[in-house]
């Protein structure tokens, strides 16, 4: 069943934001009920601001980060606002590498503050004049990023309560070759076996 959503509406929304804020957007794009605007980076604080004020966004619904490493500019730091009394969602992106920093909006939404240390936890993505920015979710000392695309699916570290010293040890992740192979064959199969409609590629 298709989503149905208010297009009109949306569509003057975009008019109304880039008659008043033009220089700071790009192109607005719609779909799934919401309207998505790319934003200059520099400019994300005005352009949330003015959302809260001047077009009732009054719900900070979430910050999240994606990563494109092709790209020279390898993240989009995506905003996700709502508005109660006009029942729109609205998502603003913002695109920054991995050493220049994104305004933060904690001034205009205080509640910003964990969203955007989860980015950088996660990504490493830089928030200028955030109050706090510091690790959120992952452990004192973790190394790297890690939903970073290139980080390894066996991360760095791995950490096990040792019995014999009675505490939390942390230690370098070591695989056996046979762990870093595998040949996917599920375990009823077998390797001479192939059940019917589940044939798979043989290299």
């Amino acid at each position: 069943m298709a989503l149905s959503f208010d297009l009109s509406k949306l569509e003057a929304l975009a008019g109304r934001l880039t008659a008043a804020l033009g220089d700071s957007l790009g192109t607005p794009s719609f779909a799934f009920g919401e309207l998505t605007v790319p934003v200059k980076r520099e400019a994300i604080a005005e352009v949330v601001a003015y959302l809260r004020d001047r077009e009732a966004f009054w719900s900070f619904t979430d910050i999240c980060g994606v990563d494109y490493p092709e790209r020279a500019e390898r993240f989009d730091v995506v905003y996700h606002l709502l508005s109660p009394t006009q029942n729109l969602r609205i998502r603003l992106k913002v695109t920054t590498d991995d050493a220049t920093p994104v305004p933060s909006v904690t001034g205009v939404f205080p509640g910003a503050d964990w969203f955007e240390r989860e980015a950088y936890d996660f990504y490493g993505i830089l928030f200028s004049g955030h109050p706090d920015l510091r690790r959120i979710l992952t452990d004192y000392g973790f190394d790297g990023y890690p939903l970073r695309k290139d980080f390894p699916t066996t991360g760095y570290v791995e950490v096990r309560y040792d019995e014999e010293r009675k505490r939390v040890v942390y230690e370098p992740v070591k695989l056996a070759q046979e762990f870093r192979q595998f040949d996917y064959l599920s375990p009823w199969e077998g390797t001479d076996y192939v059940l019917p409609g589940d044939e798979k590629a043989k290299s």
